[in-house]
């Protein structure tokens, strides 16, 4: 039971520090960290869109049921 005070105290001490090093990030910051998420989310996209398509086009190549 004390362990697991300790453990509370120690995170919310360590939460505390990174908000007050933290700071709101620029226009271009921003910006650049949104293209960098949406390119990511778009390469995951047509990652998963190709697996898809072999999934589909591999067995009516080989004759056997498809999806």
């Amino acid at each position: 039971m004390n362990i697991m005070n300790i453990n509370i105290k120690e995170k919310i001490r360590e939460y505390r520090r990174v908000l007050r090093i933290s700071r709101k990030p620029g226009k271009e910051e921003f910006l650049t960290s949104t293209k960098i998420c949406a390119l990511g989310i778009v390469l995951i996209g047509i990652v998963g869109f190709l697996i898809f398509l072999i999934a589909v086009l591999v067995p009516n190549l080989l004759g056997l049921p498809g999806v």
